[in-house]
């Protein structure tokens, strides 16, 4: 009977035009069919590539998200004067906090993911706009509803980049000992890291033994590859002395290209060679003549040398 009855499975599962529970979905979200629209009820969202496009400062979210450990932006609500605040992190990982002011911290890095950031965040805030205090999060695929594009005025973000997660308690009288605690803890895994001026979303960071910059760039990822690779090719892709365009990261539907630089570079001493560098970068994008050997073999080691997040 166990025989004849694992048979039986075997077969069931192998009909032609069938996804199996565990095979990937076919949504596209990485996720086996049995955990994802295999599941009962449907399973979460079908993922979404590039979920926070049509955003002015999605490239900056991008790093606020996956590259940069404290950092703050205010929002301008479409329908209320309710004072949000975007969070790199929040304690806990929490998706939001509601203060004792009213004042609504919406978090970016958290342990949840149904498919769209986007969405989710979206959710989170609804949900916040009617709580009183507290943390306020999802266990649950959201569903159907706004996404963050929709709740908020499509301004360009003023990102403060924090030395540290001290901006958990900046308004409040007295720190829990817990809270200190674990602030300490943060504040001592975070690297010193810098938002450079003038250009969009790019980010100088201190490892220790090496410093980078990590620039989150908006322009669909052949374009860029494109360009970048021309400016590779011409030698112009050198921000400073001894610093090399070492690869780039892929999250959310964007590229975020990486430079090695020797320790003691700095911030600063990137600001005029990252502006030349955007020019530059703008010039290569709108080269339409077809690449070169040479072109083509940078593209190549480019493409390479990337890293997928999300």
């Amino acid at each position: 009977m166990g025989k004849r009855s694992r048979t039986k499975t075997r077969t069931r599962l192998a009909t032609p035009g069938e996804v199996g529970p565990r095979q990937p979905c076919p949504c596209g979200s990485g996720r086996r069919y049995k955990a994802c629209h295999g599941a009962a009820g449907g399973g979460p969202a079908p993922y979404v590539g590039r979920p926070f496009e049509g955003l002015t400062s999605e490239c900056d979210l991008v790093a606020m998200r996956d590259l940069v450990p404290a950092a703050t932006a205010p929002l301008a609500l479409q329908d209320s004067e309710r004072q949000v605040v975007l969070c790199s992190v929040l304690p806990g990982a929490a998706p939001a906090l509601v203060r004792d002011s009213g004042a609504i911290w919406l978090g970016l890095q958290v342990q949840h993911d149904f498919g769209d950031p986007a969405r989710d965040l979206g959710a989170v805030l609804v949900r916040a706009l009617d709580a009183e205090t507290g943390v306020v999060g999802l266990t649950d695929p959201p569903g159907p509803g706004p996404r963050l594009q929709d709740l908020v005025l499509d301004e360009p973000w003023q990102v403060t980049v924090h030395d540290g997660f001290d901006f958990w308690v900046s308004d409040l009288d007295e720190v829990p000992e817990a809270l200190q605690a674990a602030i300490e803890q943060a504040n001592a895994a975070a690297s010193p890291t810098r938002r450079l001026s003038g250009v969009g979303a790019a980010y100088w960071t201190d490892v220790g033994a090496k410093e980078h910059l990590r620039w989150v760039m908006p322009q669909p990822e052949d374009a860029l590859l494109d360009a970048l690779a021309r400016l590779h090719a011409a030698g112009q892709d050198r921000l400073v002395p001894d610093g090399r365009l070492v690869g780039m990261f892929r999250a959310y539907g964007l590229l975020a290209p990486v430079w090695d630089l020797v320790p003691g570079t700095g911030a600063a001493a990137l600001q005029e060679p990252a502006a030349a560098f955007a020019e530059a970068l703008e010039q290569a994008l709108a080269d339409e003549t077809p690449l070169t050997a040479q072109e083509r073999s940078a593209r190549s080691g480019l493409a390479n040398r990337q890293v997928t997040i999300r």
